[in-house]
């Protein structure tokens, strides 16, 4: 793997300091109460915690759960904040612990079920991410992997309750879900086995003959685990699954709550996303006729630059290379001029992940530092080609001033933030606002002058504003607007997976298989895919708000980011005052 370069052209910055109070005490036992509860969280955030445990996902680890945030709530009841930084770690707090407890009212979190973010993807994905530099770590992988047929029949529990209380998962989730088990207990399709064949030279490592055929014998009992889910879905889940895709707006609007952590108007947001997707097409038409000439349509210039192999890498390490390159001089370039980076965030990590989905994320550096920010690709088996023009503004998006920048300065600030604010809370809105905000900043700030680096970030914003018009359109059972309607084949009626179909095969130029996970996406993940979009307007209004008052922009990114990820309606307030 390339090495980020050295990019530190500012010496390192001290982290701030300030005496803990009774408020950021409650913070605290709550941290750590849930590390205990969730060896995962532990693992994510880079705490002590039990590394070789998956969580507890049946009804009795979800009820553990809810008398956490019961008892916090009622220890928060009892202290008054000291500061500014207090009250908003207080408001922050009620409003996240409030909405999670809302929803397991509802009974969301046994019934939770979909793609991309339940349990079957949360005991996946974990694997990625944990330690694995001594004999001591990879013991951990191989006791967490004999973990998981626990941690899946546990959730199989939870279903079978919800189904009991009549709350059915969706038919469309179900299948999807399936199909995922069925690849994770394939040996040629796990990441479990890509996993455990690295082991022998991850990190020059000898884990010796008795702990790689641990490993082995560990991998082959999560791969029989999720051979069993699969099976118990087709047969308990699948048969009362519900066909029809949508939540309703009663459900819609707490899912939007909590990815957004305020409250917007949903029908004033629908339209504000139907105009939002018009004016990006007006762009993105000027833009291709800037790149090819008067006439070129949008879907034209975008199999143009497509086929340019001047704007393409071919294979995973080029990819991975251009990444960190690219990084690297977003890092240098920004540092001290429109942002100023501790020295701990001068280094982000660009690395291909060992899954195949097809995803772009982001994880978060350990508590310490010891484990960096890490920007991943998750190629898809066969994909070898990769356009640069498409993707810069993802590498932005996922790293500075994106994620890494938002979610590390927050890790960073040890000595501000209590661990709850620093490690415990993200909100959809804020975190994915910011990313998307940061994608549109880059070429306010001349980073995306090249037409086709713009076409790649309107693409982007095109692709999320059309999110928010399908995913609200569906969920909320809207009439179909003019523009989805005179589409072939399409004509007047009620949003619906169909109808979503066309609308999204003709707004995002992409490949049917990325745009098939994607649709299964917001039909299973209500209220998601809108808070990148919608939280991207929140945070130009607070920005529009602080420069009518005054305030310089840096100030206000560097203001508006020592707040951690808070809920918008919470930052907006903080940032009012």
């Amino acid at each position: 793997m390339t090495e980020p370069l050295d990019v530190a052209p500012q010496p390192a910055t001290t982290a701030p300091k300030r005496t803990p109070t009774a408020v950021d005490a409650v913070a605290e036992h709550y941290v750590a109460r849930l590390a205990e509860l969730s060896p995962q969280f532990a693992v994510n955030v880079g705490l002590p915690g039990r590394r070789g445990a998956l969580d507890d996902v049946s009804p009795d680890g979800y009820e553990a759960l809810a008398d956490l945030r019961t008892a916090t709530l009622c220890e928060l009841d009892g202290v008054e904040p000291g500061d500014d930084v207090d009250r908003v770690t207080v408001a922050a707090m009620r409003e996240r612990l409030g909405i999670e407890q809302e929803l397991a009212d509802a009974g969301e979190d046994l019934r939770v079920l979909n793609n991309i973010d339940s349990p079957v993807q949360w005991v996946r994905d974990l694997f990625d991410i944990m330690p694995t530099a001594t004999v001591g770590d990879w013991e951990d992988v191989a006791s967490a992997l004999r973990d998981v047929p626990r941690a899946l029949d546990g959730y199989l529990v939870s279903l079978g309750l919800a189904r009991d209380r009549g709350l059915l998962p969706a038919a469309r989730q179900v299948r999807a879900v399936i199909g995922q088990c069925r690849d994770q207990a394939e040996a040629s399709t796990s990441s479990f086995e890509a996993l455990i064949a690295a082991a022998a030279t991850a990190d020059g490592v000898p884990v010796g003959d008795r702990l790689a055929a641990d490993l082995r014998d560990a991998g082959a009992t999560a791969r029989e685990a999720y051979a069993h889910t699969a099976t118990a879905l087709e047969r308990d889940a699948l048969p009362g699954a519900l066909e029809d895709d949508a939540v309703g707006a009663e459900r819609y609007e707490r899912f939007s709550r909590l990815f957004l952590g305020a409250r917007v108007d949903l029908d004033e947001t629908y339209e504000w996303g139907r105009a939002l997707l018009a004016d990006v097409d007006a762009q993105q038409r000027r833009t291709a006729q800037e790149l090819y000439g008067p006439g070129t349509s949008v879907r034209e210039a975008l199999e143009r630059l497509s086929a340019d192999p001047a704007r393409t890498v071919h294979g995973t390490r080029a990819l991975q290379e251009w990444m960190q390159a690219t990084s690297d001089e977003a890092v240098a370039a920004l540092d001290g001029v429109h942002f100023d980076l501790p020295a701990e965030l001068r280094r982000l990590e660009c690395r291909i992940a060992p899954s195949q989905t097809g995803g772009i994320y982001y994880t978060g550096p350990s508590d310490d530092f010891s484990r960096p920010g890490r920007m991943w690709w998750s190629v898809p088996a066969g994909t070898e080609d990769f356009a640069t023009w498409q993707e810069r503004t993802t590498v932005f998006h996922e790293g500075v001033p994106g994620h890494h920048l938002q979610i590390g300065l927050q890790t960073w600030l040890r000595g501000e933030l209590n661990s709850w604010r620093r490690l415990a809370c993200w909100v959809s809105g804020h975190g994915e606002g910011w990313a998307l905000y940061a994608e549109r900043l880059m070429a306010d700030l001349g980073f995306q002058d090249d037409p086709a680096d713009r076409m790649g970030m309107l693409d982007s914003q095109r692709l999320r504003a059309a999110r928010v018009v399908l995913d609200i359109g569906v969920h909320l059972g809207k009439e179909r607007p003019v523009e989805l309607a005179d589409l072939p084949g399409v004509g007047p009626g009620r949003w619906d997976a169909a109808s979503a179909w066309v609308f999204l095969r003709h707004q995002v130029a992409m490949e049917e298989s990325f745009l098939r996970f994607e649709l299964d996406r917001y039909l299973g993940w209500p209220g998601q895919a809108p808070s990148y979009s919608i939280g991207q307007r929140l945070w130009e209004e607070a920005r529009d708000e602080a420069r009518a008052r005054g305030e310089g922009l840096k100030d206000f990114h560097m203001r508006a980011l020592r707040l951690g990820s808070v809920g918008l309606d919470v930052m907006r307030e903080a940032l009012a005052g």
